[in-house]
């Protein structure tokens, strides 16, 4: 039987989703802005969708904005916040590990004449706070909630402390973020692996921006959730637009956006159950692992109390990625190999280089709430027998 082990990169629409969806398409559809019935409909659907993504995330609904993607979203955090905060400084800091929508988004404001510079991880891919402490010049920093490829969540409150102790670097408006010192230096944090899978407040990480993506969680594809707190210091690095506070432009996609908060709200309710049942699955995989796959390398935090509870990823020595993945897809197991936020380009993962862990062979399992343990007992059945054949193939045996 065929079995979704990639739930890290999309999860099927949750039923809460799709139920809302449908819903919406009909009572939706109008223009928010207008002043009409259908329009006032249409603004009640999206202010309540709004009110409840806030509300699960500890923000304030007016810190609470969609745009058409979570990529699109941490470009906005970044280049925002960088844009805002010129007459303060123009380095960017952010996580060796962080996805490649992050990456990218740092790339663009050093091509503008801005600074980056990269925070190095350990080998589980965790940062150490004190390696934040940003120096004079600092806009910005950004260190992902937890891991894509491996899973490790990072120590963001402990980072954030960090960040907003420094002086000496107030911005130009002279305000600071909620929970930040005057002279603080903002943090952004890339939610994407989280929010939908473990608790997530934004209070309580002590981040100044927060993003995420719907389809992550069980909302349909298309909506990137942007989270800019009261306080921070953010213009639109793009043309203006009167839409969400100015923040993201265009016609919102209504029906997704309020499917996106039903999917939000039906797995904060599902978190606890889901977080034990998905964790001891994933616990059950990575003791089994060694002792069915020679010469296997298990990636990310081996506490469990580290790393995301849906998410195994390791690497097998002297298989090629893109030959595990095709020998599992022709057994009907659909997993990611390689960088999960490049896979078309089969490069060696900048995560698992950053960590300085093996590369060859790299496979992320991640489960979602439809998962069972036959997932895993077809994986397994298959697993071995594949890599062995690759092996075999490249004349690796024996090694």
């Amino acid at each position: 039987m065929p079995a979704y082990l990639d739930h890290a990169s999309t999860t099927p629409l949750h039923p809460a989703a799709r139920a809302a969806l449908l819903a919406a398409l009909d009572d939706g559809w109008a223009d928010p802005a207008r002043l009409y019935r259908e329009g006032r409909r249409a603004r009640m659907l999206l202010d309540a969708a709004r009110e409840t993504v806030a509300g699960v995330l500890g923000a304030r609904a007016d810190e609470v904005s969609f745009c058409s993607s979570g990529a699109t979203a941490a470009h906005l955090a970044v280049l925002g916040t960088a844009a805002a905060r010129r007459r303060a400084g123009d380095l960017v800091l952010v996580s060796a590990v962080e996805h490649s929508s992050v990456l990218h988004a740092a790339e663009r404001h050093e091509r503008a004449g801005g600074r980056t510079r990269s925070l190095d991880v350990d080998r589980h891919g965790r940062v150490d706070p004190a390696s934040c402490v940003p120096p004079p010049g600092t806009a910005l920093v950004s260190v992902q909630h937890a891991n894509h490829e491996v899973g490790t969540i990072q120590p963001v409150a402990e980072v954030a402390e960090a960040v907003h102790a420094v002086a000496g670097s107030q911005d130009a408006s002279g305000s600071a973020g909620a929970g930040r010192p005057a002279g603080g230096v903002p943090l952004h944090t890339d939610a994407a692996m989280t929010v939908g899978r473990i608790p997530v407040d934004v209070a309580a990480l002590g981040a100044d921006l927060l993003t995420a993506s719907a389809h992550k969680f069980g909302g349909p594809a298309g909506v990137g959730i942007l989270v800019v707190r009261s306080g921070t210091r953010w213009t639109n690095p793009m043309p203006a637009d009167e839409r969400e506070a100015g923040r993201a432009a265009g016609f919102p996609n209504l029906p997704a956006v309020v499917a996106t908060a039903a999917a939000l709200h039906a797995r904060a309710g599902e978190l606890a159950g889901e977080r034990e049942r998905l964790g001891e699955l994933t616990a059950q995989l990575r003791a089994r692992l060694p002792a069915l796959v020679d010469d296997v390398e298990l990636l990310g935090d081996p506490d469990p109390a580290g790393r995301l509870p849906n998410l195994v990823a390791f690497s097998c020595l002297y298989v090629a990625g893109e030959a595990l993945l095709g020998e599992l897809d022709r057994a009907g197991i659909a997993v990611s190999s390689g960088s999960s936020c490049t896979s078309d380009s089969l490069t060696p993962s900048h995560v698992l280089v950053a960590m300085g862990a093996l590369s060859h062979g790299n496979v992320r399992v991640s489960l979602g709430r439809d998962s069972t343990a036959a997932d895993l007992t077809a994986l397994l059945d298959v697993l071995p027998g594949a890599v062995a054949a690759i092996r075999e193939r490249a004349g690796a045996v024996g090694l």
